[in-house]
Protein backbone atom coordinates (compact mmCIF):
# COMPACT_ATOMS: atom_id res chain seq x y z
CA UNK A 1 0.00 0.00 0.00
CA UNK A 2 2.90 2.46 1.12
CA UNK A 3 4.68 1.62 -2.13
CA UNK A 4 1.11 2.23 -4.18
CA UNK A 5 0.78 5.28 -2.50
CA UNK A 6 4.06 6.68 -3.68
CA UNK A 7 3.72 5.49 -6.87
CA UNK A 8 0.16 7.42 -7.23
CA UNK A 9 1.42 10.55 -6.13
CA UNK A 10 4.89 10.65 -8.18
CA UNK A 11 2.35 9.91 -10.92
CA UNK A 12 0.14 13.28 -9.82
CA UNK A 13 2.97 15.21 -9.66
CA UNK A 14 4.76 14.00 -13.20
CA UNK A 15 1.78 13.92 -14.83
CA UNK A 16 0.05 17.55 -13.38
CA UNK A 17 -0.22 19.06 -17.10
CA UNK A 18 -2.19 15.80 -17.99
CA UNK A 19 -4.10 15.15 -15.14
CA UNK A 20 -5.51 18.82 -14.12
CA UNK A 21 -6.88 18.97 -17.61
CA UNK A 22 -8.62 16.01 -17.77
CA UNK A 23 -10.05 16.43 -13.71
CA UNK A 24 -11.21 20.01 -15.34
CA UNK A 25 -12.93 18.79 -18.17
CA UNK A 26 -14.46 15.93 -16.21
CA UNK A 27 -16.07 18.44 -13.66
CA UNK A 28 -17.41 20.66 -16.81
CA UNK A 29 -18.56 17.14 -18.42
CA UNK A 30 -20.45 17.01 -14.78
CA UNK A 31 -21.85 20.58 -14.95
CA UNK A 32 -22.88 20.33 -18.30
CA UNK A 33 -25.13 17.28 -17.32
CA UNK A 34 -26.48 19.14 -14.41
CA UNK A 35 -27.48 21.99 -16.80
CA UNK A 36 -28.85 19.29 -19.32
CA UNK A 37 -30.80 17.73 -16.75
CA UNK A 38 -32.45 20.87 -15.96
CA UNK A 39 -33.49 21.53 -19.60
CA UNK A 40 -34.58 18.58 -19.75
CA UNK A 41 -37.38 19.92 -17.63
CA UNK A 42 -38.92 21.75 -20.64
CA UNK A 43 -40.96 19.21 -22.24
CA UNK A 44 -39.97 21.18 -25.83
CA UNK A 45 -36.17 20.76 -24.79
CA UNK A 46 -36.89 16.63 -23.46
CA UNK A 47 -38.59 15.99 -27.24
CA UNK A 48 -37.62 18.25 -29.46
CA UNK A 49 -33.71 18.58 -28.94
CA UNK A 50 -31.36 16.19 -29.02
CA UNK A 51 -29.33 15.43 -26.02
CA UNK A 52 -25.71 15.38 -28.29
CA UNK A 53 -26.55 18.74 -30.04
CA UNK A 54 -28.12 19.89 -25.95
CA UNK A 55 -24.40 18.76 -24.58
CA UNK A 56 -22.75 20.78 -27.68
CA UNK A 57 -24.43 24.06 -27.05
CA UNK A 58 -24.07 24.08 -23.31
CA UNK A 59 -20.38 23.23 -23.83
CA UNK A 60 -19.59 25.84 -25.98
CA UNK A 61 -22.05 28.30 -24.04
CA UNK A 62 -19.72 27.34 -20.87
CA UNK A 63 -16.15 28.05 -22.78
CA UNK A 64 -17.62 31.29 -24.27
CA UNK A 65 -18.78 32.48 -21.29
CA UNK A 66 -15.17 31.48 -19.73
CA UNK A 67 -13.58 33.09 -22.78
CA UNK A 68 -15.66 36.51 -22.20
CA UNK A 69 -14.79 36.74 -18.45
CA UNK A 70 -11.05 36.30 -19.18
CA UNK A 71 -11.51 38.84 -21.69
CA UNK A 72 -13.04 41.25 -19.09
CA UNK A 73 -10.64 40.19 -16.53
CA UNK A 74 -8.30 41.04 -18.35
CA UNK A 75 -8.73 44.21 -18.88
CA UNK A 76 -9.34 45.08 -15.56
CA UNK A 77 -6.18 43.88 -14.15
CA UNK A 78 -4.68 46.08 -17.25
CA UNK A 79 -6.40 48.94 -15.92
CA UNK A 80 -5.55 48.45 -12.31
CA UNK A 81 -1.83 48.01 -13.38
CA UNK A 82 -1.74 51.76 -14.84
CA UNK A 83 -2.31 52.95 -11.20
CA UNK A 84 0.19 51.34 -10.15
CA UNK A 85 2.44 55.08 -9.59
CA UNK A 86 -0.20 55.80 -7.28
CA UNK A 87 -1.01 53.41 -5.58
CA UNK A 88 2.82 53.44 -4.97
CA UNK A 89 3.15 56.98 -3.76
CA UNK A 90 0.34 55.77 -1.65
CA UNK A 91 2.29 53.54 0.57
CA UNK A 92 4.58 56.08 2.38
CA UNK A 93 0.90 57.77 2.84
CA UNK A 94 -0.18 55.30 4.78
CA UNK A 95 2.98 54.37 6.37
CA UNK A 96 3.06 57.38 7.72
CA UNK A 97 -0.55 57.26 9.33
CA UNK A 98 0.59 53.93 10.85
CA UNK A 99 3.68 55.59 12.13
CA UNK A 100 1.78 58.54 14.10
CA UNK A 101 -0.58 56.47 15.01
CA UNK A 102 1.35 53.67 16.60
CA UNK A 103 4.45 55.52 17.49
CA UNK A 104 6.54 53.11 15.37
CA UNK A 105 8.93 53.45 12.72
CA UNK A 106 7.08 50.76 10.02
CA UNK A 107 10.35 51.66 7.53
CA UNK A 108 12.54 50.56 9.88
CA UNK A 109 10.75 47.47 10.60
CA UNK A 110 10.15 46.15 6.92
CA UNK A 111 13.79 47.22 5.98
CA UNK A 112 13.70 47.59 2.13
CA UNK A 113 10.27 45.46 1.36
CA UNK A 114 8.30 48.44 1.06
CA UNK A 115 10.23 50.29 -1.24
CA UNK A 116 10.76 47.21 -3.29
CA UNK A 117 6.64 46.51 -3.30
CA UNK A 118 5.61 46.69 -7.03
CA UNK A 119 1.82 46.31 -7.76
CA UNK A 120 2.34 45.85 -11.05
CA UNK A 121 3.76 42.83 -10.70
CA UNK A 122 2.34 41.14 -7.97
CA UNK A 123 -1.00 41.73 -10.00
CA UNK A 124 0.44 40.19 -13.09
CA UNK A 125 1.75 37.03 -10.60
CA UNK A 126 -1.78 37.03 -9.33
CA UNK A 127 -3.58 36.80 -12.43
CA UNK A 128 -0.30 34.11 -14.00
CA UNK A 129 -1.76 32.07 -11.01
CA UNK A 130 -5.35 32.22 -11.41
CA UNK A 131 -5.26 32.08 -15.33
CA UNK A 132 -2.78 28.81 -15.01
CA UNK A 133 -6.01 26.93 -13.98
CA UNK A 134 -7.43 27.25 -17.42
CA UNK A 135 -4.33 27.42 -19.44
CA UNK A 136 -4.60 23.93 -21.01
CA UNK A 137 -7.84 24.94 -22.50
CA UNK A 138 -6.84 23.27 -26.08
CA UNK A 139 -6.28 19.83 -23.44
CA UNK A 140 -9.23 20.54 -21.21
CA UNK A 141 -11.64 20.64 -24.58
CA UNK A 142 -9.98 17.70 -26.45
CA UNK A 143 -10.78 15.35 -23.37
CA UNK A 144 -14.45 16.30 -23.00
CA UNK A 145 -14.81 15.78 -26.60
CA UNK A 146 -13.82 12.28 -26.05
CA UNK A 147 -15.76 12.49 -22.37
CA UNK A 148 -18.69 13.00 -24.62
CA UNK A 149 -17.97 10.34 -27.64
CA UNK A 150 -17.00 7.84 -25.09
CA UNK A 151 -20.41 8.49 -22.66
CA UNK A 152 -22.85 7.00 -25.98
CA UNK A 153 -21.22 3.96 -25.76
CA UNK A 154 -20.56 2.95 -22.33
CA UNK A 155 -23.64 1.58 -20.87
CA UNK A 156 -22.88 -1.19 -23.95
CA UNK A 157 -19.65 -1.44 -22.69
CA UNK A 158 -20.41 -2.14 -19.41
CA UNK A 159 -23.14 -4.83 -20.14
CA UNK A 160 -20.83 -6.74 -22.36
CA UNK A 161 -18.41 -6.87 -18.88
CA UNK A 162 -21.47 -7.75 -16.72
CA UNK A 163 -23.69 -10.54 -17.87
CA UNK A 164 -25.42 -11.08 -14.82
CA UNK A 165 -28.79 -8.50 -15.32
CA UNK A 166 -29.52 -7.91 -11.78
CA UNK A 167 -25.70 -7.16 -11.25
CA UNK A 168 -25.90 -5.01 -14.12
CA UNK A 169 -28.14 -3.10 -13.03
CA UNK A 170 -27.26 -2.27 -10.03
CA UNK A 171 -23.85 -1.34 -11.13
CA UNK A 172 -25.82 1.15 -13.27
CA UNK A 173 -27.85 2.41 -10.30
CA UNK A 174 -24.56 2.94 -8.11
CA UNK A 175 -22.72 5.03 -11.03
CA UNK A 176 -26.14 6.97 -11.84
CA UNK A 177 -26.10 7.56 -7.51
CA UNK A 178 -22.59 8.96 -7.95
CA UNK A 179 -23.21 10.99 -11.26
CA UNK A 180 -26.88 12.31 -9.25
CA UNK A 181 -24.67 13.60 -6.15
CA UNK A 182 -21.35 14.74 -8.11
CA UNK A 183 -23.05 16.85 -10.48
CA UNK A 184 -25.70 18.39 -7.83
CA UNK A 185 -22.29 19.30 -5.85
CA UNK A 186 -20.48 20.77 -8.33
CA UNK A 187 -23.64 22.73 -10.11
CA UNK A 188 -24.38 23.85 -5.98
CA UNK A 189 -20.88 24.75 -4.91
CA UNK A 190 -20.92 26.79 -8.29
CA UNK A 191 -23.99 28.81 -7.53
CA UNK A 192 -23.22 29.57 -4.05
CA UNK A 193 -19.77 30.62 -5.40
CA UNK A 194 -21.56 32.81 -7.92
CA UNK A 195 -23.48 34.62 -5.55
CA UNK A 196 -20.63 35.51 -2.96
CA UNK A 197 -18.76 36.86 -6.43
CA UNK A 198 -21.58 38.80 -7.53
CA UNK A 199 -22.99 40.44 -4.38
CA UNK A 200 -18.87 41.30 -3.29
CA UNK A 201 -18.87 42.55 -7.16
CA UNK A 202 -21.64 45.47 -6.22
CA UNK A 203 -20.19 46.08 -3.04
CA UNK A 204 -16.82 47.13 -4.21
CA UNK A 205 -18.53 49.35 -7.02
CA UNK A 206 -20.49 51.01 -4.30
CA UNK A 207 -17.04 51.98 -2.61
CA UNK A 208 -15.39 52.62 -5.56
CA UNK A 209 -12.35 50.04 -5.60
CA UNK A 210 -10.57 49.65 -8.67
CA UNK A 211 -10.99 46.50 -10.93
CA UNK A 212 -14.20 45.27 -9.10
CA UNK A 213 -14.26 42.78 -11.84
CA UNK A 214 -10.73 40.85 -11.06
CA UNK A 215 -11.59 41.40 -7.11
CA UNK A 216 -15.51 39.24 -7.39
CA UNK A 217 -13.64 36.80 -9.91
CA UNK A 218 -10.61 36.43 -6.92
CA UNK A 219 -13.55 35.84 -3.92
CA UNK A 220 -15.53 33.55 -6.53
CA UNK A 221 -12.56 31.30 -6.87
CA UNK A 222 -11.24 31.53 -3.30
CA UNK A 223 -14.36 30.39 -2.63
CA UNK A 224 -13.68 26.80 -3.71
CA UNK A 225 -10.62 26.78 -0.11
CA UNK A 226 -12.37 26.23 2.55
CA UNK A 227 -11.92 28.77 5.73
CA UNK A 228 -8.73 30.04 4.24
CA UNK A 229 -9.54 31.08 0.79
CA UNK A 230 -12.26 33.38 2.32
CA UNK A 231 -10.16 35.01 4.58
CA UNK A 232 -7.53 35.68 1.70
CA UNK A 233 -10.76 36.83 -0.30
CA UNK A 234 -11.63 39.22 2.20
CA UNK A 235 -8.59 40.79 3.43
CA UNK A 236 -7.05 40.94 0.25
CA UNK A 237 -9.46 43.75 -1.45
CA UNK A 238 -9.15 45.51 1.70
CA UNK A 239 -5.85 46.02 1.44
CA UNK A 240 -5.84 47.09 -1.68
CA UNK A 241 -8.51 49.63 -1.09
CA UNK A 242 -6.54 51.08 2.23
CA UNK A 243 -3.47 51.40 -0.55
CA UNK A 244 -5.88 52.79 -3.26
CA UNK A 245 -7.86 55.59 -1.34
CA UNK A 246 -4.70 56.19 1.59
CA UNK A 247 -7.37 55.45 4.23
CA UNK A 248 -8.01 53.15 6.69
CA UNK A 249 -12.08 54.19 5.87
CA UNK A 250 -13.18 52.55 2.52
CA UNK A 251 -10.69 49.20 4.15
CA UNK A 252 -12.63 49.07 6.71
CA UNK A 253 -16.19 48.85 4.82
CA UNK A 254 -14.41 46.12 2.18
CA UNK A 255 -13.80 44.24 5.36
CA UNK A 256 -17.07 44.55 7.04
CA UNK A 257 -19.37 44.28 4.00
CA UNK A 258 -17.20 41.45 2.62
CA UNK A 259 -16.81 39.96 5.67
CA UNK A 260 -20.08 39.70 6.05
CA UNK A 261 -21.53 38.53 2.87
CA UNK A 262 -18.92 35.56 3.03
CA UNK A 263 -20.11 34.70 6.94
CA UNK A 264 -23.69 35.05 5.75
CA UNK A 265 -23.53 32.85 2.58
CA UNK A 266 -20.99 30.29 4.46
CA UNK A 267 -22.99 30.01 8.05
CA UNK A 268 -26.33 30.32 6.31
CA UNK A 269 -27.13 29.61 2.80
CA UNK A 270 -24.55 27.56 1.78
CA UNK A 271 -25.12 24.81 4.33
CA UNK A 272 -29.26 25.31 3.68
CA UNK A 273 -28.89 25.10 -0.59
CA UNK A 274 -26.05 22.46 0.02
CA UNK A 275 -27.42 20.15 2.58
CA UNK A 276 -25.55 16.50 3.14
CA UNK A 277 -23.61 17.57 -0.50
CA UNK A 278 -20.25 19.23 1.31
CA UNK A 279 -20.50 16.97 4.66
CA UNK A 280 -16.57 16.23 5.16
CA UNK A 281 -14.48 16.23 8.39
CA UNK A 282 -12.93 20.21 9.23
CA UNK A 283 -10.05 17.97 9.37
CA UNK A 284 -10.04 16.24 6.59
CA UNK A 285 -10.96 19.16 4.81
CA UNK A 286 -7.51 21.20 5.91
CA UNK A 287 -5.50 17.97 5.36
CA UNK A 288 -6.78 17.78 1.70
CA UNK A 289 -6.39 21.19 1.60
CA UNK A 290 -2.07 21.21 2.31
CA UNK A 291 -1.98 17.28 0.61
CA UNK A 292 -3.47 18.68 -2.40
CA UNK A 293 -1.60 22.50 -2.81
CA UNK A 294 1.71 20.46 -1.96
CA UNK A 295 1.08 18.21 -5.41
CA UNK A 296 -0.32 20.33 -7.71
CA UNK A 297 0.05 24.10 -6.22
CA UNK A 298 -2.44 26.56 -5.92
CA UNK A 299 -4.62 24.64 -8.23
CA UNK A 300 -4.51 21.86 -6.01
CA UNK A 301 -5.45 24.04 -3.58
CA UNK A 302 -8.55 25.13 -5.48
CA UNK A 303 -9.28 21.79 -6.85
CA UNK A 304 -8.65 20.08 -2.94
CA UNK A 305 -12.63 20.23 -1.36
CA UNK A 306 -14.30 19.23 -4.83
CA UNK A 307 -11.97 16.22 -5.20
CA UNK A 308 -12.47 15.46 -1.79
CA UNK A 309 -16.27 15.27 -1.89
CA UNK A 310 -16.18 13.43 -4.61
CA UNK A 311 -14.46 10.72 -3.46
CA UNK A 312 -16.17 10.48 -0.42
CA UNK A 313 -18.97 9.97 -2.89
CA UNK A 314 -18.00 7.51 -4.57
CA UNK A 315 -16.78 5.67 -1.42
CA UNK A 316 -19.94 5.78 0.17
CA UNK A 317 -21.70 4.12 -2.66
CA UNK A 318 -19.51 0.73 -1.99
CA UNK A 319 -19.69 -1.46 1.10
CA UNK A 320 -16.02 -2.55 1.41
CA UNK A 321 -15.00 1.51 0.93
CA UNK A 322 -18.54 3.10 3.05
CA UNK A 323 -16.66 2.77 6.55
CA UNK A 324 -14.19 4.80 5.26
CA UNK A 325 -16.47 7.57 3.63
CA UNK A 326 -18.43 7.58 7.07
CA UNK A 327 -14.70 8.84 8.90
CA UNK A 328 -14.36 11.08 6.39
CA UNK A 329 -17.52 13.25 6.87
CA UNK A 330 -18.38 15.28 9.05
CA UNK A 331 -21.42 13.82 11.52
CA UNK A 332 -21.25 10.36 9.67
CA UNK A 333 -24.30 11.48 6.90
CA UNK A 334 -23.36 10.36 3.51
CA UNK A 335 -24.65 9.85 0.27
CA UNK A 336 -25.74 5.70 -0.36
CA UNK A 337 -27.44 3.85 -2.87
Amino acid sequence: MLISLIAIVFILIKGQDLIVPLVLATMLWALVREIKQGLDKSRFMREKIPGWLKSLLISVALIGIVGLLFKILINSTKSVTKSYDLYKSNVEVITNQINALFDIDLASILGNQLAELNFATLFSSLLNELTSIFSSAFMILLYILFIFLEEANFSSKIKVIVKNESQYQKLVDVLESIEESVTKYLGLKIFVSLITGILSYFVLIFIGVDGPVFWAFLIFILNFIPTIGSLIATFFPAIFSVLQFAEFGPGLMVLGLVGAIQIIVGNFIEPKVMGNSLNISSLVAIFALMLWGSIWGVTGMLLSIPITVIMVIILSQFPQTRNLAIMLSKDGSIVKK
